[in-house]
C-alpha cells in the first residue's frame, strides 16, 4: 500500500546515499572524455540495477559467497580510485568512445547505483513495502536525469574555475567517503 510518508522517506534516503549533486565535478569530467556520457543510458541503466539489486540482491552476493563488508570495500576502492582521477588529473577507468565514454562505468555504477546505494535499498525493502521502495526509486532516477541533462547547462554556469574548485573539493570528499567506508568494513 502507497504511503505518502514513507515515499517521501525512502526517497529523501536514497537522495542522500545517492547524492547526485555531490557527483557534478565527476559527471562534468565524464562528459570532457571521449563518447561523453548519456543520461537517458546511464539513468536507465541505474535504474535497473537498482531494481534488480532490490529484488535479487541478497541472493547474488550469496550466490557468490560475499559478504556485506565485503561488496563495501570492493565499492570502496572503485570510489578511492575515482577521487585519484579527479585529485591527480589522470585516468585510470579508461572509457570507450563508441560504449559512451563513462556512461556505464563508473558514471551507473558505482556512482549513481554503488555499494551504499545497494546496502541502503537492502535495508529500505526491509523497512517499507516495496510499491513504497520503487516509487522512491522511480523519483530519485528522474532527479538524476535531470542533473545528467543540465550537467551542460551546469558547466556553463560555474566556468573552467569554478569546476576545477568543485573537482578538488569533492576529490577530497570522495577519499573521505572511501576511507570512511574501508574504517567501517575493515
Amino acid at each position: 500500500m502507497l504511503s505518502l510518508n514513507a515515499i517521501l522517506s525512502v526517497t529523501l534516503t536514497l537522495f542522500a546515499v545517492i547524492d547526485i549533486l555531490g557527483s557534478i565535478p565527476i559527471i562534468l569530467r565524464l562528459r570532457a572524455r571521449p563518447g561523453g556520457i548519456h543520461a537517458e543510458k546511464a539513468t536507465l541503466v541505474a535504474g535497473v540495477l537498482m531494481v534488480v539489486f532490490l529484488f535479487l540482491g541478497q541472493s547474488i552476493l550469496g550466490l557468490f559467497g560475499i559478504d556485506f563488508k565485503s561488496f563495501a570495500l570492493a565499492g570502496a576502492i572503485v570510489i578511492f580510485l575515482i577521487a585519484i582521477e579527479m585529485l591527480l588529473g589522470i585516468t585510470l577507468f579508461r572509457s570507450d568512445p563508441e560504449a559512451g565514454g563513462g556512461t556505464i562505468v563508473p558514471l551507473a555504477f558505482p556512482l549513481i547505483v554503488g555499494a551504499g546505494t545497494m546496502t541502503t535499498l537492502l535495508s529500505l525493502r526491509a523497512a517499507y513495502s516495496l510499491p513504497n521502495v520503487l516509487v522512491g526509486i522511480a523519483l530519485n532516477l528522474v532527479f538524476v536525469y535531470g542533473v545528467l541533462r543540465a550537467s551542460p547547462w551546469i558547466e556553463r554556469k560555474i566556468g573552467k574555475a569554478g569546476e576545477d574548485i568543485l573537482r578538488r573539493v569533492f576529490s577530497v570528499i570522495l577519499l573521505a567517503i572511501a576511507i570512511k567506508l574501508f574504517k567501517a568494513n575493515f
